[in-house]
C-alpha cells in the first residue's frame, strides 16, 4: 500500500551516539551523557523547504536502556511560516498536539462532518488515531510553533503517516488502490481521476508553473504551501476558539492556562490538566503541563510517584538536576559492572547520583517516577510536560513551606533519622517561608548543625 513510516518519508539528519562513561559516587553528568536529557540537536528533519519544517525526536529507548517504557512514544514539532498551510494527512498514532507560539487554524474532518477551531499558545487537543486534519499559519508575522506526543497504535515508536496529496516521497494514500477499484469506487474513469486527484497531476501543474528543474521542491512544497490571506479568512469563519470552552469537552480543544494554576507565587507558575478534569486525556491516562519559572527562580526539588514526564524546553535557558541511582546508566559495561559488583551490590545500591544539564530552547527531559528533581532559570524560562501512567499521580515536594513530605514526619521518627534533633530539623525547613517556587539564591541564614543539612542533603539526593 501506499504507507510509510514517518522515519523513512523523508530523509533524516545523521546523529551522533552518547558514550555512556563510568559513574562515581555524587559526581555530575555532563550534557553530552546524561540519559535523561536530549538537547535539541536530537531532532531528526523529517522534511523541510521554504515554508516551515516537520522534525521527530530520536527515540527515547534507543537514547537510553533506562527509557525502555517510553518506547512507544515520540515528539514530533511542527513549525511554519506565516500564511501556510500543513496540508491534509493522517497518522496510525494518537496525537496530542500543543501550541508553542503563533496563531492557528486546525480544521479536524469527520465522516459527514468538519470541526475547525481558532488555536493560541498553550492551546491543546487530542485527536485520535487516524484523524485527517490541516493545520493554517493564521498568523501575519510570528511562525507558528506545534508540539506533538505521538502514541502510534500499530508499530512501538513507529507512526506511520498517509497523505491524501502524494509526491515523490510518499505517494497520496489514494494511489495504492488498482485502477479498477478507483473506477468503481468513484465511478469515473481513471484518467479523470488520475488528473484531479492523483500525484501525477500535481506533477503537470508544477510543469505548467514552469518548475520543471526543479521538481523536488515543488514536491517538497505538496506537503507545507502558502495560503492567501483570502483562504485563510475563508477557513477561519467557523473556527472555535478554545478560551470559551470548558476543559471538559471531549472533542475540543482547552487551554493550559485557561484555569488557576496547581502552584504559584511570585517567582513562578505551574499548570497542569489531568485526566480527571479533561476526558480527552483519560483514554492516554497522560497529564499535560505548562511550567513558567522566572528569571533567578528556583522549581523547588520534587518528585512524581507514578508519572514518567516527558519535558520540552519551549523558551528560555536554566540549569537542570536529577537524581538517580549509581551506575544505572552501564547496562552495557558489562566488565566494569563485574568489578564493581565484588564490592558488594548491598553498598552501591546506596549511592545517588547527580545527573545535570544546561537547558536551552528545543531541549527536552525525561523525569522517571520517583526521581528527585529540581530546575533553575537564569532567564524566564518556560516548560511543556507530558506526563505518562497519569493516574493516581501524587507529586511530592522535598522543601518548601507547602506540600513539603519531610515536615509531615514524626518528632520521634526525625529524632532517629537524622543526627539532630527534631527541632533542629523543623527549624531548618522553616529557613524556606516559599512553597513550590523560590528564589534560586539562599539568603545568608543561621541554618543550624552542618550535620543536619548535610543528612538531608543525602535525602534530596545530591541537590
Amino acid at each position: 500500500m501506499a504507507a510509510t513510516t514517518l522515519k523513512d518519508s523523508f530523509p533524516l539528519l545523521t546523529l551522533l551516539g552518547i558514550a555512556f562513561l563510568a559513574s562515581v559516587c555524587l559526581s555530575s553528568r555532563s550534557d553530552q551523557d546524561n540519559p535523561f536529557v536530549f538537547e535539541s540537536n536530537r531532532f531528526q528533519t523529517l522534511f523541510e523547504n521554504e515554508n516551515g519544517h516537520i522534525r521527530l525526536l530520536q527515540k527515547f529507548d534507543q537514547h537510553s536502556k533506562l527509557l525502555e517504557n517510553l518506547q512507544n512514544y515520540r515528539l514530533l514539532e511542527y513549525k511554519s511560516k506565516p500564511h501556510t498551510i500543513f496540508l491534509p494527512q493522517q497518522t496510525d498514532a494518537d496525537f496530542i498536539l500543543v501550541v508553542l507560539s503563533g496563531k492557528a487554524i486546525l480544521t479536524v474532518l469527520l465522516p459527514n462532518d468538519r470541526n475547525s477551531f481558532s488555536l493560541e499558545r498553550g492551546d491543546t487537543i487530542k485527536l485520535p488515531a487516524g484523524t485527517i486534519g490541516y493545520l493554517v499559519n493564521r498568523d501575519d508575522e510570528e511562525d507558528l510553533r506545534v508540539l506533538d506526543l505521538v502514541i502510534p497504535v500499530n508499530r512501538p515508536g513507529e507512526p506511520q503517516s498517509f497523505l491524501l496529496s502524494g509526491n515523490q516521497n510518499q505517494p497520496s494514500i489514494l494511489s495504492g488502490f488498482s485502477k479498477n477499484i478507483l473506477e468503481a469506487s468513484f465511478n469515473t474513469d481513471y484518467k479523470e481521476i488520475e488528473k484531479v486527484l492523483l500525484e501525477e497531476h500535481g506533477k503537470e501543474k508544477y510543469h505548467r508553473r514552469g518548475l520543471k528543474d526543479r521538481r523536488q521542491r515543488g514536491q517538497e512544497e505538496n506537503v507545507i504551501v502558502k495560503i492567501s490571506r483570502k483562504q485563510i479568512e475563508e477557513l477561519n469563519k467557523n473556527a472555535k476558539s478554545s478560551s470559551k470552552k470548558s476543559t471538559s469537552s471531549e472533542s475540543e480543544p482547552f487551554n493550559l492556562r485557561s484555569r488557576e494554576p496547581i502552584y504559584s507565587n511570585k517567582f513562578g507558575k505551574f499548570f497542569e490538566i489531568t485526566p480527571k478534569r479533561n476526558p480527552q486525556l483519560q483514554h492516554l491516562n497522560i497529564f499535560v503541563n505548562y511550567v513558567e519559572i522566572n528569571e533567578g527562580s528556583l522549581l523547588l526539588p520534587h518528585y512524581n510517584s507514578r508519572a514518567i514526564v516527558i519535558v520540552t524546553v519551549n523558551e528560555g535557558k536554566g540549569d537542570f538536576e536529577l537524581v538517580g541511582q549509581r551506575n544505572e546508566n552501564q547496562q552495557g559495561l558489562r566488565e566494569e559492572y563485574d568489578e564493581e559488583k565484588e564490592q558488594g551490590e548491598e553498598e552501591i545500591r546506596k549511592q545517588v547520583q547527580n545527573y545535570k544539564a544546561k537547558l536551552s530552547p528545543g531541549d527536552v527531559l525525561v523525569i522517571p517516577a520517583g526521581y528527585p528533581v529540581a530546575i533553575k532559570a537564569s532567564s524566564n524560562l518556560n516548560l511543556v510536560g507530558f506526563g505518562i501512567n497519569a493516574e493516581n499521580n501524587q507529586r511530592y515536594f522535598l522543601a518548601g513551606e507547602e506540600d513539603n513530605v519531610i515536615s509531615q514526619i514524626h518528632k520521634p521518627v526525625k529524632e532517629l533519622a537524622f543526627p539532630g534533633s527534631a527541632q533542629e530539623v523543623d527549624t531548618l525547613l522553616e529557613n524556606q517561608k516559599q512553597s513550590h517556587f523560590a528564589n534560586a539564591q539562599p539568603q545568608e541564614r543561621e541554618r543550624g548543625s552542618q550535620e543536619i543539612k548535610d543528612h538531608l542533603y543525602s535525602i534530596l539526593g545530591s541537590f
